[in-house]
């Protein structure tokens, strides 16, 4: 019909202006940072009125401009060559993260709460039973924060920057439940910050060394793209190196998750002054999982735990309660994951989807083993079971991404990277002494 053409044509001229063609993008300059970063106080404001009662309308009101602002900003701007699509990928990642960072401050009609509070600033202090409890003359005593009262200073500016910053929501109600791993550095200051910046050196070495085996890998090291599947390969060797690369690439998100994380640690605690408590590890060793369920909702990283329920797992619980959640959310985690690459002209591939939504029917498989079984899965067979589905049943993914010149860009720029200044020219020298030409021609 003519009008449902029309109404296409309509939709798609909206798209393409909040997220243009990437050849009609800017090329990013140092200046335009300034843009990117105005665009992010819309978003700052919002979590101000998060932390204010009785701003639940006014917040959806503001939603919609804000969300069109942030996306329209940073998908205005490219930056251009194609060995630079990883950061235009974590610069849409980040974009989709801060606009469903904006949902989750606005849908909520009580705001944002910390633990203990009934209303944004406002604290629930049990009654003391030995000053006559709930006999007294009110049963809850109240104590306001400084920046819901008389704001001083900046203390509303920090209140807001606070529920920017947090990510697990650790001391806030929509962080309730999620693991803390322990810490296993010294809490003491001086100590704490030596520990977590060594955790740094040693994330960024293992990074450049798993960036540089990737680029070692021919097709893969390419912009272009290509499979880590090598059909030139007999059937056994072509499968050893894609379970390696696949394996580097899951190495390298957890060592660079865990490398900001570690940058982010000492900014807070070297230069902010905070304690050194409130930066728990990242990770909990998700190498030692001997079940999906713990690898997802304990050892893997829960930064991303609030953004993925907001993009899929609120919607699957309203329909499907438990089971809707754990559906709902993968499949916003995959769609967040997927439409980041293919924001920047890199295609759909529905098995970028794939791996994320397959989760959840074999989460509940495991739920169906220990209701049939009595018992959970865990143990080597638990261990076994998980590396079968992250690291096989995971190589279509990673392989989606690799076709579509995520391995081409660089992480580590190769004038700061130790391992191609230093250990890759020796390999090359020790295999041309030791006559092995075709390794020596692979390390150029």
């Amino acid at each position: 019909m003519e009008w449902v053409a029309v109404f296409n044509e309509f939709v798609h001229d909206v798209c393409r202006a909040i997220i243009p063609r990437p050849a009609d993008r800017v090329p990013l300059k140092p200046h335009h940072l300034l843009h990117l970063a105005a665009a992010v106080l819309p978003s700052v404001y919002m979590a101000y009125l998060a932390r204010r009662p009785e701003t639940f309308h006014l917040r959806l009101v503001l939603l919609p401009p804000i969300a069109l602002v942030t996306l329209g900003t940073f998908f205005r701007f490219i930056v251009p060559g194609a060995e630079y699509i990883a950061i235009n990928w974590v610069i849409a990642v980040f974009s989709i993260f801060v606009v469903a960072k904006d949902i989750n401050w606005a849908w909520r009609p009580e705001g944002m709460l910390k633990v203990g509070e009934e209303k944004p600033g406002v604290f629930i202090k049990p009654p003391n039973k030995s000053r006559g409890g709930p006999s007294s003359h009110s049963a809850y005593d109240t104590r306001v924060l400084p920046s819901v009262g008389k704001r001083r200073s900046l203390a509303w500016l920090y209140d807001a920057l606070e529920l920017v910053g947090t990510q697990r929501g650790i001391g806030w109600k929509f962080g309730i439940g999620v693991h803390i791993p322990k810490e296993h550095r010294s809490l003491e200051r001086s100590a704490f910050l030596r520990q977590t910046l060594a955790s740094a050196l040693r994330n960024f070495v293992v990074l450049d060394a798993c960036e540089s085996f990737i680029k070692l890998v021919p097709g893969v090291n390419s912009p272009g793209g290509g499979t880590i599947f090598r059909p030139e390969l007999p059937i056994l060797p072509r499968y050893i190196l894609s379970t390696a690369v696949h394996i580097a690439s899951g190495c390298m998100f957890i060592v660079g998750f865990e490398l900001l994380y570690d940058l982010f640690t000492l900014v807070g605690v070297g230069l902010l002054y905070h304690d050194p408590s409130s930066w728990p590890p990242l990770m909990d060793h998700p190498w030692k999982s001997d079940s999906l369920h713990e690898f997802w909702a304990r050892r893997w990283h829960q930064v991303l735990r609030e953004t993925f329920l907001v993009c899929g797992g609120s919607v699957g619980g309203a329909v499907a309660g438990n089971i809707g959640v754990a559906f709902g959310t993968f499949i916003g985690s995959g769609l967040f994951h997927e439409l980041a690459v293919c924001s920047y002209g890199q295609g759909f591939d529905p098995r970028g989807m794939l791996f994320f939504v397959q989760q959840a029917p074999l989460l509940v498989l495991e739920r169906l083993w220990r209701r049939f079984t009595g018992y959970r899965v865990q143990g080597i067979y638990g261990r076994l079971w998980v590396y079968f589905c992250i690291v096989i049943l995971g190589q279509p993914l990673v392989d989606s991404w690799h076709r579509r010149g995520l391995g081409g860009g660089y992480i580590v720029n190769p004038r700061i990277s130790p391992v191609r200044l230093l250990l890759i020219p020796y390999l090359r020298w020790f295999t041309e002494i030791l006559g092995l030409h075709s390794v020596s021609v692979l390390l150029n």
